[in-house]
């Protein structure tokens, strides 16, 4: 039998970090004279800080001249945010338990640079259980192309289709079926019900919600 993946994203889906994020983007793009409705906000979770900037200077006409540092300044604050008050999201614990018993090898795969990425594993005590972690921060492309979960399904030695991707984020959705894998979708509660999830393979409320039944209706 073929050896299977998991691919775990990571922000809003291992933790609650988006609010954090969210906070760190909203408050350095009003130093540009900038408010996002949460409509916009949601609307391009999921990318690389390098192109959420790049995105939103264009969309408002912005200083490209200003990029480099809007980028650090989002993400250093949301990494002190999020060390500070991070939480884990419902059932984290369980969907790497479920996941070991049944022998799959276990990645994450995230937009978020390595340096954030590694604070967070440690925070949630779950290093010892990843057999890989990427970051889309050191590869050409951001979701929502597929590179990153491409690179973490090579770096597991296990293909593309034999992997199943959990996300919170349509960009990260997209990414997932770019790349040929399946797709469980865990969106925020205010986003349960729009139609754009209709692309992942199975939709949930939390990840305590994932079971055996599941697993098996995933690849039939």
């Amino acid at each position: 039998m073929s050896k299977k993946a998991v691919i775990l994203d990571m922000d809003g889906l291992l933790i609650d970090s988006e609010p954090y994020w969210q906070e760190a983007g909203i408050e350095t793009l009003s130093g540009f004279g900038i408010r996002l409705s949460a409509e916009q906000y949601h609307s391009s979770t999921g990318l690389r800080t390098i192109e959420w900037i790049d995105h939103w200077f264009n969309y408002f006409g912005v200083d490209h001249a200003h990029a480099t540092t809007a980028i650090q300044n989002i993400e250093e604050a949301a990494l002190q945010k999020i060390k500070a008050s991070g939480l884990p999201m419902p059932g984290v614990e369980h969907i790497i338990n479920f996941f070991l018993q049944k022998d799959f090898r276990i990645g994450l795969a995230s937009s978020s640079p390595m340096r954030l990425i590694n604070m967070v594993v440690e925070k949630l005590g779950i290093g010892p259980y990843l057999d890989n972690i990427t970051s889309a921060g050191e590869l050409p492309f951001g979701k929502p192309h597929p590179q990153v979960f491409l690179e973490c399904a090579y770096q597991l030695g296990v293909k593309s289709f034999h992997s199943v991707c959990f996300e919170d984020s349509f960009n990260g959705m997209i990414a997932a079926k770019a790349a040929k894998m399946k797709c469980v979708v865990v969106p925020a509660t205010d986003q349960y019900n729009e139609l754009k999830w209709g692309a992942a393979d199975l939709k949930l409320r939390s990840l305590v919600n994932f079971n055996e039944l599941l697993l098996e209706g995933l690849w039939k």
